[in-house]
């Protein structure tokens, strides 16, 4: 009975989510690109590796201030609000050298109060936290714009952007500590954050934990299969793309094809039993892929907070 009633509010609540996500889409212009510009941003593409694609570039000016760091994006969208980078910073009581956890949010990551608790317990075990502000989310929402909806829309070629410069942002960020004296780290990623910590555990190697909530895994599968993106899907369509289109670009962008530079044995990969969105048999291909030695798999859709306390048990202790 407790199952029963678990799946079914996992189901409510997975739907009403993915009906604003696509209601959210739907509202945007229709900036989808043609097959022509897609074949010709893969053919650009095809011969790079991930740390040419996801390059770690200099940072020039980092501001740091009332718990706030920001410096300029190393990849620019067109979006003044969003060409700065931004994080949301937790120091304890050790300061700067101390080990840090940084936490990367889902898609259209509404509020910060949950990440600023669980930034509170850390502080109390003896890490600083941070919170990225991934682009076109928080502080860095174009005017007129919903939190996140630019993300991850029909425009193939800006998602692909949007995902490098979080990247490559993240990279970043890891200097901007280790300068500070910082040496040992951890990572908690979700959802669409959990896409962009997969393919930053691909780059880096410093962490002594990660742990990826449901990340998107297969992105053909995303765009194609995912109730989420039913907008993303019928624009595509209409623009006469059919599916396999990212195949081309999945050794830079895809978690399935690549592999991580930290141990397996640090890598906590967390499906959710009644996920549609992210199905369990795809974490386990990911886990597979990875040779994880486990996948733990908590009882809720793809929004819920099982998975989050089932990390926190593990890394900090009840």
């Amino acid at each position: 009975m407790i199952g029963r009633s678990r799946r079914l509010a996992a189901a409510l609540s997975d739907q009403a989510c993915c009906h604003l996500i696509n209601f959210v889409q739907w509202q945007l212009p229709d900036r989808t690109n043609l097959p022509g510009e897609l074949a010709d941003y893969a053919d650009r593409c095809r011969e790079l590796s991930r740390p040419q694609f996801y390059s770690k570039e200099p940072i020039d000016g980092v501001s740091i201030g009332q718990g706030r760091l920001s410096w300029p994006s190393p990849v620019k969208s067109g979006f003044a609000e969003n060409d700065t980078a931004r994080a949301h910073v937790f120091i304890c009581s050790e300061r700067w050298r101390a080990p840090t956890v940084f936490f990367i949010h889902a898609l259209m990551s509404a509020s910060d109060f949950g990440y600023r608790r669980i930034a509170r317990r850390f502080n109390q075990h003896g890490w600083n936290a941070v919170l990225v502000h991934l682009p076109f989310h928080y502080s860095r929402v174009p005017a007129r714009c919903f939190n996140g909806a630019l993300a991850l829309t029909s425009e193939l070629i800006r998602n692909a952007e949007t995902v490098r410069q979080a990247v490559m942002e993240m990279r970043q960020l890891l200097e901007i500590f280790r300068s500070h004296g910082a040496d040992r780290f951890g990572l908690i990623a979700t959802s669409y954050g959990g896409w962009i910590g997969s393919i930053l555990l691909s780059l880096e190697q410093d962490f002594e934990f990660a742990a990826l909530l449901q990340p998107l895994a297969d992105i053909e599968e995303t765009i194609w299969k995912n109730p989420a993106a039913v907008t993303i899907r019928s624009r595509l369509r209409r623009h006469l793309i059919q599916p396999g289109i990212t195949r081309p670009h999945a050794h830079l962008s895809s978690p399935l094809d690549g592999k991580p530079l930290v141990d397996p044995k640090r890598i906590y990969l967390v499906a959710g039993e009644y996920d549609r969105i992210v199905p369990v048999n795809t974490l386990q291909r990911l886990a597979d892929a990875w040779n994880l030695k486990s996948l733990e798999i908590a009882p809720q859709g793809h929004f819920g907070y099982v998975a989050m306390g089932r990390v926190l048990a593990r890394v900090l202790g009840r």
